[in-house]
């Protein structure tokens, strides 16, 4: 008998592992992604399985329904026989390939004021209240809210004590208006306000946010002027639907209550029932406007 070759024990090992790279690649690489393909083309999965893709009036594909848009023009002002979206800080606003949040939270209350050769960076607390007076410009409604000054930026002051951090008041600073702007406040507590100096260093101050007088229920709803987590969200609230109806009725020569039919036909109810809030898909929303109810020259 002619004994059995038994290879190294290295090469076996070697062989083995080949195998085993060959059936996986077979497996997860070629057999897994066929079939995954294979049944997102059953009936009722096709649509969301392509992307969930809109079509405009003419036929090509202007979209998704999961992504939202911008529906500024090139100064990105908002364009006024549309819908508008939420804010969002994914790349210049809705880029799918930079998804992502501002990363400011609460207490993201002062601004860092432009100086010479550097941009500066608003606070969240300013962005908001920036976006809250556009948006009651825009739709002709009160767009004060708590914490905001009336030229739309976070009323906040730094205050200096005789004592650190308490005692007689010796100075206070306007901190989001930058000098030679008039501050929101006149004094506080017997000291004159002044004006903020760009470049100077108030980290010494003690943060002191001003509410104001705005009432306690803004009429510019929360999601007009925040941005989501993805900065992707192609949705909004009835209520920020509900206040731009007026204007793209009028924008579009139709009655208020048409446009109102056409936000509820676009209102999705919470999910089971009971979990989320209402929205309305904007993207969706505007396609239906621009065919049923087209404005001339547009």
């Amino acid at each position: 008998m002619t004994p059995t070759t038994r290879l190294p024990h290295w090469a076996s090992q070697n062989l083995a592992a080949a195998r085993v790279v060959l059936v996986l690649t077979l497996l997860v690489g070629l057999a897994y992604p066929l079939a995954m393909t294979a049944i997102a083309q059953v009936p009722g999965l096709r649509h969301s399985a392509q992307g969930s893709l809109v079509t405009g009036s003419d036929g090509r594909t202007v979209g998704s329904s999961l992504i939202g848009q911008s529906f500024t023009d090139k100064q990105g002002n908002p364009i006024p026989r549309y819908f508008q979206s939420r804010p969002s800080n994914a790349g210049a606003g809705y880029d799918a390939t930079a998804s992502g949040a501002g990363n400011q939270g609460p207490e993201s209350v002062v601004d860092t004021l432009p100086t010479k050769g550097t941009p500066g960076k608003p606070s969240l607390l300013t962005q908001v209240c920036a976006r809250s007076k556009q948006v009651g410009e825009l739709e002709h409604v009160d767009g004060s809210r708590p914490y905001c000054t009336a030229d739309g930026v976070g009323a906040v002051l730094g205050v200096s004590y005789d004592h650190g951090t308490s005692g007689r008041v010796t100075r206070a600073v306007s901190l989001n208006q930058a000098c030679p702007a008039k501050p929101f406040l006149s004094s506080y507590k017997g000291v004159t306000v002044v004006c903020a100096k760009p470049g100077q260093d108030y980290s010494g101050t003690v943060t002191v946010p001003v509410r104001g007088s705005a009432p306690a229920n803004p009429v510019v709803p929360a999601d007009a002027v925040t941005a989501s987590g993805s900065g992707l969200d192609p949705d909004i609230s009835p209520a920020y639907a509900k206040l731009q109806a007026p204007r793209v009725a009028r924008e579009r020569s139709t009655s208020q209550a048409n446009v109102l039919m056409l936000v509820k036909n676009y209102t999705t109810g919470r999910a089971l029932g009971v979990l989320g809030e209402p929205v309305v898909n904007v993207v969706e929303l505007n396609l239906a406007l621009d065919h049923t109810y087209p404005k001339q020259g547009a």
